[in-house]
């Protein structure tokens, strides 16, 4: 047994029988070609980019009915560069200036292409290789009918393991039959993990050599929740994964059962609960698992998924889309996130930055780049006329850049009006409390807004200095730290007597260790990621805030994060025993 860990991208866990795809790298020779023939191997080129351009709008339209019109832009990349004539003259220029063939000049072209975006240091162009490969193959499989791994025609269940796998190999999966992918290769934000992501298939990549350590044929478990491949699991894992697989589906089948029930502890006080997305396509299914509104619309995953800063336009049809999915129910937009892990294709961001998590990223990047900011905005208020919605302001980290997003969106609400064009009336205006900063600040910046979010994934970062990417020191990331709980408590506090909503969208809101602290701690609203509302809803209809107040104080009290992470699972498994059992490996 051979236990290999890299970076989780798309939750869950398989197991079955691996298929380990070739990395289809085979060079292509040279071969001269008679002056004669030129003609010929230039038709041969414009043939097989025709047939190449409508395989990929094929694939885009498969892609749009299987996961969104969103997703599916990920394909304009491709088509945009197959139609890019500076790189087609470069094809034509080659096959006359040294007379090769149509493969060769396309082989060695696109290779050069591959090498300028692979020594960038920019994430986002360096995870567009996989891009660059995947056209290249495509068109060399029409030259020389070249044979593709076809994912699509699979006869069993399989877990992939490639070295890489192209957006369009991704996109072509049959999902009852791919029940996993794990690659060498890959970030968070390649194209292959949004699309594996939005297919809702475990997924794990950077693991760097796995191709070398799996054979096709080999049983592999990928958890796709911890970033953990098991290559050849002895009985006793193979048979506690299957335990536990087997123990989640019960539970989970259980909680359904509590989707139609109100979220309201014990005493009968009334918590709201709302789901968190990246795409309006996923709004139904935060719907189905008992979302009572959207509380984090997270808007730069319309930049992510695009190969182009989306226009006003189509950043306004996503979030009417949205409005309409949820037919009157509310909804949190978080303005423009882009920056550390989160990369566009643009150049509003640095790339030689030391460390862009504490560079110009979030409303750092949208109060100096102010016409993308204005059109995100012009777009978010005209949507407004169609439903109800809030505004959050993401990484405020002081009153004046506060004040600066606020009267950057008054400008814009007042030129909407001068225009005639309508829009909701006093929008709600929030913000999110992510940096140490705003939560000391908190009792300031509550007279200048609606409504705090606190967002713990970035606090809890912060605060304790720890980056949440890095394994080397995953251990130190905890929000269980005292520090991170006594933030916490005074942004609640300071909402409290400015009397505006406090509100948790971050992970921990999630984790059912917490649930009774936040409670405990005056929390009567979680946003979170939709598959976790059930268990959360279950836990908040087994306590009472009284009881909740009093977990709360005790866990203050501790001096360091293992107290209070074991303190405070053990009051949930009191308060709902179920809970625990049904996802102690973390599923």
């Amino acid at each position: 047994m051979l236990i290999k860990k890299g970076i989780p991208v798309s939750p869950g866990v398989a197991i079955s029988r691996a298929i380990v795809l070739d990395a289809e790298d085979q060079p292509i020779p040279r071969r001269v070609v008679a002056p004669d023939q030129l003609e010929k191997e230039l038709e041969r080129l414009d043939a097989a980019l025709d047939h190449s351009g409508k395989d990929l709008e094929q694939i885009k339209q498969h892609a749009t009915s299987k996961i969104g019109a969103e997703h599916a832009k990920i394909f304009a990349f491709h088509l945009g560069l197959l139609n890019d004539q500076h790189l087609i003259g470069q094809f034509r220029q080659m096959i006359r200036d040294e007379q090769v063939s149509a493969e060769y000049a396309v082989y060695t072209v696109m290779r050069q292409l591959a090498r300028v975006f692979k020594d960038q240091a920019n994430r986002y162009f360096s995870e567009r290789v996989s891009d660059i490969w995947d056209i290249e193959r495509r068109i060399m499989g029409h030259l020389i009918g070249q044979t593709r791994a076809d994912l699509a025609q699979l006869k069993h269940q399989a877990v992939v393991i490639a070295h890489d796998l192209t957006p369009s190999q991704t996109a072509s999966f049959d999902r009852e039959k791919v029940r996993a992918l794990a690659t060498d290769a890959g970030g968070r934000t390649s194209h292959t993990a949004i699309l594996a992501h939005a297919l809702s298939i475990p997924a794990i990549v950077g693991l760097e050599d796995i191709t070398a350590d799996v054979t096709t044929g080999d049983t592999v478990i990928i958890d796709g929740n911890r970033g953990l491949v098991i290559i050849e699991p002895d009985a006793a894992k193979l048979l506690e994964y299957r335990l536990e697989r087997r123990r989640v589906a019960e539970f989970e089948s259980s909680l359904d059962q509590l989707i139609h029930l109100p979220a309201q502890t014990k005493d009968g006080t009334d918590i709201s609960l709302m789901g968190n997305i990246e795409f309006p396509s996923e709004i139904q299914t935060a719907l189905q698992k008992g979302a009572q509104g959207i509380g984090l619309y997270r808007t730069e995953f319309l930049y992510l998924a695009s190969e182009t800063e989306p226009t006003e336009e189509e950043q306004f049809e996503a979030y009417k889309e949205a409005i309409h999915e949820l037919n009157g129910l509310p909804i949190t937009i978080r303005t423009l996130d882009l920056g550390a892990d989160k990369v566009a294709p643009s150049d509003l961001i640095d790339q030689t930055e030391r460390n862009s998590f504490l560079g110009c990223r979030s409303i750092r990047l949208c109060l100096q780049n102010l016409p993308l900011f204005k059109r995100q905005l012009c777009a978010i208020i005209r949507a407004s006329a169609d439903g109800p919605i809030r505004i959050m302001f993401p990484m405020i980290s002081n009153i004046m850049e506060l004040r600066q997003a606020k009267m950057i969106l008054s400008d814009v609400m007042e030129d909407l009006q001068d225009q005639g064009i309508p829009f909701q009336e006093n929008i709600p205006i929030g913000m999110m409390i992510e940096v140490p900063s705003a939560a000391i600040q908190a009792a300031a910046l509550s007279k200048e807004v609606d409504f705090f979010s606190i967002g713990t994934n970035d606090l809890i970062q912060y605060t304790l200095a720890v980056d949440r990417g890095n394994e080397r020191i995953a251990s130190l990331y905890s929000g269980g730290h005292p520090a991170v709980l006594q933030l916490i408590q005074g942004v609640i506090r300071a909402g409290q007597r400015a009397k505006i909503e406090v509100s948790l969208c971050g992970e921990m809101g999630g984790q059912p260790e917490f649930v009774m602290l936040l409670l405990g701690l005056g929390l009567t609203s979680l946003s979170i990621t939709p598959p976790a509302i059930p268990e959360v809803k279950q836990i908040l209809r087994s306590v009472s805030i009284d009881q909740c107040k009093r977990v709360a104080r005790k866990a203050m009290s501790f001096d360091t994060d293992r107290e209070v992470m074991n303190y405070l699972k053990n009051e949930v498994h009191k308060a709902c025993p179920e809970v625990f059992g049904g996802r102690s490996m973390g599923f």
